[in-house]
């Protein structure tokens, strides 16, 4: 099977090899994989309703801060065990109908807890960056399926760079907060940092043009069932890092008006 590469980590040739295909009747299919990202939307919504309900409700006693500590455990576990069950799930796709929802439920409790506090700053910020969210998955779909933006070899490259250059700096400045430097420069509300969310969050939108265009090359390829699993949890892997960067976006505008 011959799958052209996404620069989501989770979708590779590499996935794909590690399911034993055979002669078999079930296959994937786009409409399954959409099914199924579906299915994993609705976990991440009950998970995030919980944090979200447990922050505001420690908020009517506390301040914004105090009601952060309160969800913080349920946060640091489920970006913890949402990071191990990403892990588990590149390396062991054909567990992905177990670790993709699992994994639904970890992003779910860490989205409730800092979506909660972004909206006790910035009131009804919750509500744009989930519409803007959607929004761009759905313009990009849209110019997946009118085939006016192409995932080319070209455009794999540039996209799979952009990414790992991203990663960099992240992992960059997480090291360098470990020694006390500080990168307000680039994450503060001034024109660098809200110009860098914004190539951020164009990135990310890219990035779906890819996790379209691997899906569809899966199912047309006749790639097993059990990787519609595998498809709905990439495309959850780049929809979360959209919507967390949006987010982040939002609030340095917020911030700037103020």
């Amino acid at each position: 099977m011959n799958l052209t590469k996404s620069s989501n980590p989770v979708f590779g040739n590499a996935a794909f090899n590690r399911v034993q295909t055979g002669a078999q009747s079930d296959v994937m299919t786009i409409e399954g994989t959409v099914n199924k990202t579906g299915l994993m939307f609705l976990i991440l919504a009950f998970a995030a309703v919980f944090t979200w309900r447990k922050f505001f409700g420690a908020m009517d006693y506390s301040s914004p801060e105090a009601a952060m500590s309160a969800v913080a455990p349920w946060m640091i576990g489920g970006a913890i065990g949402g990071f191990i069950t990403a892990i588990i799930t590149v390396f062991r796709p054909q567990s992905s109908n177990i670790t993709a929802p699992i994994y639904a439920v970890f992003e779910g409790l860490f989205l409730g807890g800092i979506s909660a506090f972004f909206e006790s700053r910035y009131p009804g910020l919750v509500m744009r960056a989930v519409a803007l969210t959607f929004g761009v998955f759905l313009i990009m779909l849209f110019l997946f399926r009118s085939g006016k933006i192409r995932a080319t070899g070209k455009f794999r490259m540039a996209i799979m760079a952009a990414t790992g250059g991203i990663a960099l700096i992240y992992f960059i400045s997480f090291i360098a907060s470990m020694f006390g430097a500080s990168m307000d420069w680039l994450y503060g509300s001034g024109t660098i940092g809200i110009g860098f969310s914004l190539v951020v969050v164009g990135i990310a939108a890219l990035n779906l043009i890819l996790d379209f265009d691997f899906i569809q090359r899966g199912a047309s390829a006749g790639a097993p069932k059990i990787m519609e699993w595998y498809g709905a949890f990439g495309l959850m892997v780049t929809l979360v890092w959209l919507y967390i960067e949006i987010l982040r976006l939002l609030s340095k505008l917020a911030a700037n008006q103020r």
